[in-house]
């Protein structure tokens, strides 16, 4: 305990390393998830073999990525880029499956509805498919941002400064508390993270407080 109260400084350097290299992936897993997924729910014959991919990419393991990564992209092996891309291509590999279910689970009937009053395709994605599966996406989401922060912490044997530094640095010189603090920072980060999201999530799915309100009063 007197280690983290006389560290408190390098711990929230390490929190705000963390930060930096969490929150640019979770975000771009989405945005490149969203029209995979898109695909793999609109066409059959993409399905099986987009979700078989995603899939495969999440289970290649996160260390010898980051060796072959800087081949790859032409990094050096101890570069943050690695890591981001490493995190991306594993939160791709979560979202994308949740993006087809969560775009599959819209009622067929308003879809036809929205087609027959004169919605184009693009417009019937953005302004029906997409908002109606929102409460699936964020949930999918929320997963991807606890499952990067914890990864990140990976990144530290490459030497990308994160928690995950406290970890390694707190085994070589046997400071446990050390150790715990990061493991604790950790999780505070990802509680912090989570909370973020189903709060953007109220704000940007409003309906679904309207419908578990309803719900509730009906129950009533």
């Amino acid at each position: 305990m007197n280690w983290a109260w006389t560290n408190l400084d390098l711990i929230w350097d390490r929190t705000i390393d963390h930060l930096i290299l969490s929150v640019p992936p979770i975000i771009l897993s989405f945005v490149i998830a969203l029209p995979l997924g898109w695909l793999a729910n609109r066409y059959r014959l993409s399905r099986g073999v987009i979700l078989t991919a995603s899939g495969l990419l999440y289970a290649i393991p996160s260390f010898p990525m980051f060796i072959v990564l800087p081949a790859l992209v032409g990094t050096t092996l101890r570069s943050p880029l690695n890591l981001v891309i490493a995190l991306t291509i594993y939160g791709v590999a979560l979202m994308v499956r949740v993006v087809a279910d969560g775009l599959a689970s819209v009622d067929v009937d308003v879809q036809r509805s929205a087609v027959a009053v004169g919605f184009s395709t693009w417009t019937n994605f953005w302004q029906v498919e997409l908002p109606l599966a929102g409460p699936v996406l964020l949930a999918g989401l929320r997963v991807v941002a606890v499952s990067t922060v914890s990864l990140a912490t990976v990144g530290a044997v490459i030497g990308a400064q994160s928690l995950g530094s406290l970890f390694t640095d707190g085994f070589q010189r046997g400071i446990q508390a050390e150790i715990i603090a990061g493991i604790v920072a950790t999780v505070l980060l990802a509680l912090l993270l989570d909370g973020a999201l189903v709060a953007a999530g109220r704000i940007a799915l409003p309906w679904t407080r309207l419908r578990k309100t309803s719900k509730v009063e009906t129950a009533t």
